[in-house]
Parts: C-alpha cells; sequence; structure tokens
C-alpha cells in the first residue's frame, strides 16, 4: 500500500532575486512499513521537499504537483483538516535538535504537547506518564523528562526529537539529517534506534541525508538530488554500491572504505559546487562538474528514465549503457 506519494512535485521561491525553483518535478513513492532514503548535497532540495510535505515552507514558497499521504493531497487539504494530519499522520525529526527544541521548556512537557493538542480528553499528568515512558522507548531514562534541553548531549536531545514524532503514532516519520551533527557511535546507535522503531511499529520513513552510507546501510530505497531534481532512484544498497549516475557515483567516493589505505591517502570527491538554482546552465545541470559529459549533455537535460530492472538514471550516458565511471 502506497503510504506517501509525490507527483510532479514543483517549489519555486520568490525574493528580491525574482523566481528560484528548488525542487523541480520530483516523483516518488513511499510503502508503508519501508524506508525512502533521499540523498544530495547541501542546497539540492532534499529538505524543501520534506518541509512541503506538512506545508511548513515560507511564504515566500510556491509548490505545485500532488503530495499524497494514503491518497489524501496534502496541498489541498484545509488547514483544519491538515492540523489534524501534523504529528498523527505525519511528523518529522528536524535536523539540529538543540534549535528545534524550546530551551526554556523541559524536556517532559514538549514530548507531552502534541499529544495535549491532538488529545483534548488527555490529562496532564497522563500525557506526562507518557511523555516518560516515550523516552524510555528511546533508550533514555524516564528521569531526562525532568532536564531542559541544554543538559542533554547531542545524542540524548536527537533520541528526544524522535520521542516528540512518535507521541501521536504518526503513519510517515520524516528524519531530516537526523545523524548529521552526531559522532559516528551515537550515529550508530539512533540509526540502530530509528530502523527498530520502524520494523516493530511498521511506519513509513523518508530519511534525508548527503550520507550516502548511511542511506544505503537503513533504506530500501534511495533517491539522489542535484540542482532540484531526481537524478537516480533505485535499491538502495546497489546506487551506494554501483551507481548509475556520475553525481551519485561520486557521493559515494567521496567517503573512504575503511582498511584501505589508498582510499585513505586519496580520498574521492568532486571539484566544484552545485549550481545556482536562479541560474541554472543549458542541458544537463550536472554537466559543468561530470566527468563522462558528452556533446549531448549541453544541449538536453536528460530524463529519469529506467537503466536496468528497478534503477532509474537521469544520464544519457547511464542510459545507453555504458558503465559510469569517475575521472
Amino acid at each position: 500500500m502506497t503510504l506517501l506519494e509525490f507527483r510532479d512535485v514543483h517549489v519555486t521561491y520568490t525574493g528580491s532575486r525574482g523566481r528560484v525553483p528548488a525542487v523541480r518535478g520530483v516523483d516518488l513513492a513511499l510503502e508503508a512499513g519501508q524506508v525512502l532514503g533521499v540523498a544530495g548535497e547541501s542546497g539540492c532540495g532534499k529538505s524543501t521537499l520534506a518541509m512541503a510535505v506538512l506545508r511548513l515552507l515560507p511564504k515566500s514558497a510556491e509548490v505545485s504537483g500532488e503530495i499524497l499521504l494514503d491518497g489524501e493531497d496534502l496541498l489541498t487539504m484545509g488547514w483544519g483538516r491538515l492540523r489534524a494530519v501534523r504529528w498523527t499522520g505525519a511528523s518529522i525529526v528536524f535536523q539540529g535538535a538543540m534549535h528545534s527544541l524550546n530551551a526554556v521548556q523541559r524536556i517532559g512537557r514538549q514530548v507531552a504537547e502534541p499529544m495535549l493538542v491532538h488529545d483534548k480528553d488527555l490529562s496532564a499528568a497522563k500525557a506526562a506518564k507518557r511523555a516518560e515512558a516515550l523516552l524510555e522507548r528511546v533508550g533514555l531514562p524516564p528521569s531526562r523528562a525532568r532536564s531542559f534541553p541544554h543538559e542533554l548531549s547531542g545524542g540524548q536531545r536527537q533520541r528526544v526529537m524522535i520521542a516528540m514524532a512518535l507521541a501521536c503514532d504518526p503513519d510517515l516519520i520524516i528524519a531530516d539529517e537526523a545523524t548529521t551533527a552526531l559522532d559516528v557511535m551515537v550515529q550508530a546507535q539512533v540509526l540502530q534506534l530509528i530502523s527498530g522503531l520502524v520494523k516493530e511499529r511498521g511506519v513509513g520513513l523518508v530519511m534525508i541525508s548527503h550520507d550516502l552510507s548511511v542511506l544505503s546501510a537503513t533504506c530500501d530505497t534511495a533517491a539522489v538530488m542535484y540542482a532540484g531534481k531526481v537524478v537516480e532512484q533505485g535499491p538502495a544498497h546497489e546506487v551506494f554500491a554501483r551507481a548509475r549516475h556520475p553525481y551519485s557515483a561520486a557521493l559515494g567516493a567521496a567517503f573512504p572504505v575503511i582498511g584501505d589505505p589508498a582510499s585513505r591517502r586519496n580520498p574521492g570527491g568532486l571539484a566544484g559546487d552545485p549550481p545556482d538554482p536562479g541560474r541554472l546552465p543549458e542541458g544537463c545541470s550536472f554537466r559543468p562538474r561530470c566527468a563522462v559529459a558528452v556533446e549531448r549533455c549541453g544541449e538536453a537535460s536528460p530524463e529519469l528514465l529506467e537503466v536496468e530492472g528497478a534503477r532509474l538514471s537521469a544520464c544519457f550516458v547511464a542510459q545507453e549503457g555504458e558503465p559510469v565511471v569517475l575521472g
């Protein structure tokens, strides 16, 4: 059963520079109980896409297309219905837990707040007990409910954010760079926690990260975004191990291989910066940084097409059956 579906979603910001496209025609789907990973550099549009789900973007953003949650279009529903869906139908684990939590409110009160908002018959005492139970569920002692955010470590604060996301038993959780600022040990613990909750509760999870290795270990499907578009999509472990787009290959090569001295001394990477979304190059947006670009790449923008099995790629070279290798 399809839980979440993006249909030709576009997001355009309007400001002093005019209209700037941040997301350009994204089509994705997530089944209940599955994990969808969205990868890409900063500025590729992945967080904008996540915020569009629950209409959390600023007024300067114009969103078109369809975003369906259980078949219901989130972009056209009334504010009353949208308010009911937030937390109960879908919730978000925001990046930067210290900035997302209220610095002058105790943890327990913040975890209990969504429950009190959505269940008018729930007493404050019962909500507090449930908040403590949620904290324990994510690996924190119930006594932490009386702590303030600054009294917790980065990993503990991230666990609090996950507890808040689970407070109203949503069907969908969006984790936006949930492990970015954590050390590798805490990162592994948080990823294990998230994966366990998905299996235990059967929720759908959208995991957003710039780290393809994290997505390959936790996700069923991965979508790689560049300049506001999905450029590759497929089973997560295959996208990481055998990329079918040169940008995906560069993302995977940016992480050194443990135990490989050559990888450590000569780490992969990608020269240059992502294009200005307000001044995209002609043809393929990745062409100025691509090591395998051909003449056709400067003439037209490749569509996202099937290249093999469940693999999709927006690369002319891959679509012609040629291997995608880095220069």
